[in-house]
């Protein structure tokens, strides 16, 4: 897991040539431009797609992980809470392996606020709970690179 602010993101280059493209993105013009459909920056290695939702209670949400893909999520209007956890503690109750999508429910190891500006990696089995509400339910607006770092 890497929790940053978005103006270090170059910081963190040399883990991974696809995590370097994505990091080289995150800049405030390139933010801006991303849409609601998905954007590839090298086909289906790394894209990115910009969310709206409502943030909710936390017994409403789960976490989830995957396998050859890490998420980068980026905040970029609203604030909500993430917490993380590691999968091998938890208790895996739905996988899309197609989609190296793995949901689980159990206790964080981790809570942390993502704020405008933020930007949150988290790596294959780094579980992740997104879309907490704070103190009472808000609409948020991030963007989320995809990354592949394991090939099949």
């Amino acid at each position: 897991m890497i929790y940053a602010k978005n103006i270090d993101a170059l910081a963190y280059r040399g883990i991974h040539p696809n995590l370097d493209l994505a990091l080289a993105h995150i800049t405030p013009e390139f933010l801006a431009g991303v849409g609601y459909e998905r954007t590839e920056l090298k086909g289906s290695d790394v894209y990115v797609t910009r969310f709206t939702y409502e943030t909710v209670p936390e017994e409403e949400s789960f976490f989830e992980a995957h396998k050859k893909y890490l998420d980068i999520h980026i905040m970029t209007d609203g604030f909500e809470g993430v917490e993380i956890a590691p999968p091998r503690e938890l208790e895996e109750f739905d996988r899309v392996e197609a989609n190296d999508f793995y949901a689980y429910r159990g206790p964080a190891h981790y809570r942390l606020t993502l704020s405008p500006g933020d930007f949150l990696v988290v790596f294959p089995n780094d579980a992740h709970r997104i879309k907490m509400q704070l103190d009472a339910p808000e609409t948020v607006t991030k963007v989320v690179f995809k990354v592949r770092i394991i090939e099949d």
